[in-house]
């Protein structure tokens, strides 16, 4: 009897680590993938080419995304491309981050950190100091102690633990963003706060995802549900935090999104699905 309840008990201890794709399904994803990353949408189109990438077509990324750098004078654009550019694989473009890091219009140095948090660079991490400690927007300061958290920076952890208690609900809701990446489940508590304090539909949501992200059952119960959410700010979130979350019970949710009347969703949806056939990747 003993053997049986073990064997019984294991069977259904957890989800499958990989979420199984059909064929068409896949190519799906793709086809969705290769028009996004040529559409006139620019940031969706950023989100195209980071998925293309992570499904193993860095090469279609860098064809796409390559020849718009050079024209592009927004400095948040600039960002986005050389990010995904340095996904592809062009390392190099890291130093235009940077720059845009440490120059004088601040305009873009919120999106300059957050690029470089999201692709793993961080330079000697003295500008990201800089503007961890002197900016003065609580954004700016959040993606820089993302950046550094992921360096091993604890002052950044700080930082960050620090703001999720924000009464200012876009501040809160990107400390609870990054915390689904860098945390761990000591920041549990913090987070079921926040989703109690939070009202706001897409604030609420950072939270329960981030939650989801740290393995806890009632968030992950929510990402799932605001797939289907009325509010396609909502539902575009649910996508992006359902690939950290390993939400593989999302995969009926994520399908069905493939048809959504919103690029991004479609998109974020297509990658989710990706990511989630494959084995987790452990970066931290």
């Amino acid at each position: 009897g003993l053997t049986l309840l073990t064997v019984a008990t294991s069977s259904f201890a957890a989800e499958p680590a990989v979420l199984t794709l059909d064929d068409a399904t896949r190519e799906r994803c793709l086809s969705i993938l290769r028009a996004g990353v040529n559409s006139e949408e620019f940031w969706p189109s950023m989100h195209a080419a980071e998925a293309l990438t992570q499904a193993g077509f860095p090469a279609e990324a860098k064809k796409a995304l390559s020849p718009r750098l050079p024209v592009e004078v927004d400095d948040q654009r600039r960002c986005g491309l050389a990010r995904e550019l340095v996904r592809a694989g062009d390392v190099a473009h890291a130093q235009i981050m940077l720059d845009i890091l440490g120059g004088d219009n601040r305009y873009g140095h919120t999106h300059a950190c957050e690029s470089l948090f999201k692709v793993w660079q961080f330079g000697d991490g003295k500008l990201l100091r800089h503007a961890m400690f002197t900016a003065p927007e609580a954004k700016t300061r959040l993606m820089a102690a993302a950046a550094l958290a992921r360096r091993g920076d604890t002052d950044a952890r700080g930082v960050i633990r620090a703001l999720i208690t924000d009464a200012d609900g876009d501040t809160a809701r990107i400390a609870a963003w990054i915390l689904a990446r860098v945390g761990d489940k000591s920041d549990i508590p913090a987070l079921r706060a926040g989703s109690k304090r939070f009202t706001e539909p897409l604030t609420k949501a950072y939270f329960d995802h981030a939650l989801a992200c740290l393995g806890d059952d009632e968030g992950m119960k929510m990402l799932i549900q605001n797939l289907k959410h009325s509010d396609a700010a909502v539902r575009t979130y649910a996508c992006e935090f359902a690939p950290d979350a390993r939400a593989i019970a999302a995969k009926e949710n994520l399908i069905a999104l493939l048809d959504d009347n919103v690029l991004d969703i479609r998109i974020r949806a297509a990658q989710a699905l990706l990511v989630l056939s494959k084995p987790p990747a452990n970066r931290d």
